[in-house]
């Protein structure tokens, strides 16, 4: 566009000045100058309101913004929860709501929409997310050409579909006519101070809105605020109580029991949230690393922005990750020593062969396959990530175990590429921790994973192995409030003798008449193995009449095949129990979804 004297208000010194000045500005700047200017001539006594241009005229009309999030363990919430108060603090008028909670045929109505998202497995949209991503990526889905909008997405760059949600919802809210307030930014794992300059952009935007110069927060008001002194970044130091190996002689497996002192914490929790546990990694490993590099195990390295310093053996032990190779990580690796061999498998046409390296590998893998190089141990630490907290299902309740949270831990062993390989928190805890030592933990909140508002609603519980946790924190809970709802217990694991988790208290529980039904499943005990999908399958028509008197259905544990096989199941009892086709039977749980009455808490 060409502004000229004869068909504009200028004269030729004003146009000329603005020909040079406008081809220069980006679209979010000249959002701002049309937001500053409208509400320049609204504030004019005398103004008439035709002078005003019309777009400029609805981007100062609402101060209203809309936070929606999309959260599995609860991050994506806690920010989006922060970041709504932070707003308010500036005086907009701020709405909060779980995705799951929208209605999305009101999205035409809103003018500046932030969403928080995570990325859930391979690259899916967390349970609560579910239903707005259906819509929008639907014939349904409006055109939204007044919509104001930006994206902050959660992820884990270990993962190949690294913030794949949060990407998405990006380009298909631009592809409906949305305009970008601030771009999105997509987080890994450490994501506070990301997250923190993703809010301080946006806030800037819609203050270029509204026409504002008002100033924007620090960055530390845009973090989840805790209730205490104690929270993710700043850990409670918990003693170790109790340590118990749950699985009898002679098991495949070990699966700790730990019980820990909460006391002095001020900490809280509902049954359904989780414990996060910030471990240190196997010194033995780091051992090695320092060992194929030829460094000095006492040489002084900084570890973080604010200069904080320690020897390389306490950084590679107790403060990166050295376990888990990323793609980005390996192309920083490259880039600052120049291997290669290594650029070539980052090359493009090679990203099978790159996927398959990254499975099952560590850093002292990539340094004996690629190393070792002529390059200052505080460059290599530079590319690492801080080692994140694991989290845990809590498997207690805070009333009947006061200052106390107990956690389910299996421990993770295994081969690859010819070394063993040993699960950074789980062996941490079942070999190198005894009862007096401490652990550094937060209380990660679950809003998606709780028990019935009202006590005399049923429960169905499916949790094989470690997925029973949560579950002996619902029946604590529930034996200590004295609720009255019928509860059905479904459990798995390999042998009834050896790996029947928390076996007396269930069958104290049965006795008591606490629990109403309990269905196992040991799949190396029968010549067929049989899985907890199978038990529901076999009490198909009970199952169904729990489901059509209102019961709530809670599944725990591993994602990617036991929580695919029990939805799978509960379809095809409800198709089959309910007379009901594929498409109505999924409409059916989808329901129960949106009344969170099916929820799941899987990993």
């Amino acid at each position: 566009m060409h502004i000229q004297v004869t068909n504009s208000p200028f004269d030729q010194k004003q146009a000329d000045l603005l020909n040079q000045l406008l081809p220069t500005l980006t679209d979010s700047q000249k959002n701002w100058i049309s937001g500053y200017l409208a509400a320049s001539a609204a504030s004019t006594p005398g103004a008439a309101a035709a002078e005003v241009p019309a777009q400029a005229a609805v981007q100062t009309i609402s101060k209203n913004v809309t936070i929606l999030y999309g959260s599995q363990t609860g991050n994506a919430q806690g920010l989006a929860q922060a970041g709504g108060k932070t707003l308010k603090e500036k005086g907009f008028e701020v709405t909060v709501a779980s995705m799951n909670d929208f209605k999305p045929n009101q999205l035409k109505k809103i003018q500046n929409l932030l969403i928080v998202v995570s990325t859930h497995g391979e690259g899916d949209p967390p349970d609560n997310a579910l239903s707005l991503h259906e819509f929008l990526h639907g014939k349904r889905a409006p055109k939204l050409e007044d919509l104001n909008y930006s994206v902050l997405s959660l992820g884990d760059s270990s993962y190949e579909f690294f913030c794949q949600t949060g990407k998405e919802f990006d380009s298909k809210l631009e592809e409906l006519g949305g305009k970008r307030l601030h771009p999105r930014v997509d987080c890994d794992l450490d994501y506070d101070e990301p997250a923190a300059e993703w809010l301080e952009g946006v806030i800037n935007g819609l203050l270029g809105l509204q026409g504002s110069d008002a100033s924007v927060p620090d960055s530390s008001a845009a973090t989840p605020a805790a209730v205490t002194n104690y929270s993710r970044t700043n850990p409670f130091h918990a003693e170790i109580l109790e340590s118990i190996n749950l699985n009898g002689r002679g098991s495949n497996k070990e699966t700790t029991h730990i019980e820990l002192s909460l006391e002095g914490s001020g900490l809280s929790f509902e049954p359904g949230d989780s414990l996060g546990i910030y471990p240190n990694n196997d010194p033995a490993l780091a051992d090695l690393i320092i060992s194929e590099m030829n460094w000095a195990p006492d040489e002084m390295v900084t570890v973080n922005k604010q200069g904080d310093v320690r020897s390389l053996k306490d950084a590679l032990t107790s403060f990166y990750e050295i376990t888990v190779l990323t793609k980005p990580l390996l192309e920083q690796a490259a880039q600052i020593t120049g291997c290669q061999d290594l650029k070539e498998l980052l090359s493009p046409g090679r990203e099978a062969e790159l996927k398959e390296y990254l499975t099952g590998r560590d850093l002292l893998d990539l340094l004996r396959d690629f190393g070792p190089w002529a390059v200052p141990a505080q460059e290599i630490l530079s590319v690492l990530r801080k080692i994140p907290a694991r989290l845990y299902s809590i498997a207690s309740s805070l009333a009947a175990n006061p200052d106390e949270v107990h956690v389910t831990i299996g421990a993770v062993r295994y081969e690859s590429h010819g070394r063993a390989r040993n699960g950074v928190c789980s062996i941490l805890c079942a070999e190198r921790l005894q009862p007096g030592d401490s652990l550094p933990v937060y209380i990660q909140p679950n809003q998606n994973f709780k028990l019935p508002a009202n006590p005399e609603t049923p429960i169905i519980m499916v949790g094989p192995g470690t997925g029973i946790a949560p579950f002996r924190s619902f029946m604590q809970e529930r034996e200590e409030k004295e609720a009255e709802g019928k509860s059905w217990l479904f459990f798995g694991d390999q042998h009834f003798v050896t790996d029947f988790l928390y076996q007396t208290e269930w069958q104290k529980w049965m006795k008591d008449g606490l629990l109403t039904k309990m269905d196992v499943a040991f799949s190396r005990d029968t010549k067929e193995k049989v899985y907890v999908q199978h038990r529901m399958l076999e009490r198909s028509r009970e199952l169904f009449n729990w489901l059509q008197e209102g019961a709530a259905v809670y599944v725990c544990g591993d994602e990617r095949n036991m929580a695919h096989d029990v939805h799978n199941a509960l379809l095809e009892i409800i198709q089959k129990e309910g007379g009901l086709s594929q498409e109505k039977a999924e409409e059916y749980l989808a329901q129960m979804q949106q009344d969170k009455r099916y929820q799941r808490d899987v990993y």
